[in-house]
């Protein structure tokens, strides 16, 4: 798919045209991430489809080639992928490995692994490594 921009101030809110020949599955997806409300996600709970907001969710991690979505007391299935989730989703996740975000807002505590490592503990139970890339930009968001 191609992608223009065009900035100009003359638009003060921005618009999304998309001219294909054919609805595909990647315009449909394409369709529904800018139509979507900021923060709203959708995800799988067995056949049933829930509407998320991004207060809703403690963490984001992909696990065997598949996005999950966990919540206070809840894992969900997403078919977005990590960008497209950390893109909506927006400032308050945190990336902190390759396959996992976390809401900063749930934070319960940090410790510390091997070799300098971080392991954060969110309020519903869960906890993550934080890998090495990722380190730098956390302790930077945590003021350490």
């Amino acid at each position: 798919m191609q992608v223009k921009v065009e900035i100009s101030p003359e638009y003060q809110t921005p618009c999304a045209v998309i001219y294909t020949h054919a609805m595909t599955d990647e315009v449909r997806r394409a369709m529904e991430y800018f139509e979507s409300p900021e923060g709203a996600l959708i995800a799988q709970k067995g056949e049933k489809l829930l509407v998320l907001r991004a207060r809703d969710i403690y963490m984001a991690r992909i696990e065997d080639g598949e996005a999950f979505l966990y919540t206070e007391r809840e894992r969900l299935i997403s078919r977005r992928r990590l960008y497209e989730l950390s893109a909506q989703l927006g400032n308050g996740f945190l990336q902190i490995s390759k396959s996992c975000l976390v809401n900063a807002n749930y934070l319960d505590s940090i410790e510390s692994g091997f070799g300098g490592s971080l392991c954060l503990k969110l309020k519903n139970g869960l906890s993550e490594y934080v890998s090495r890339k990722y380190l730098p930009a956390l302790k930077k968001y945590l003021g350490m």
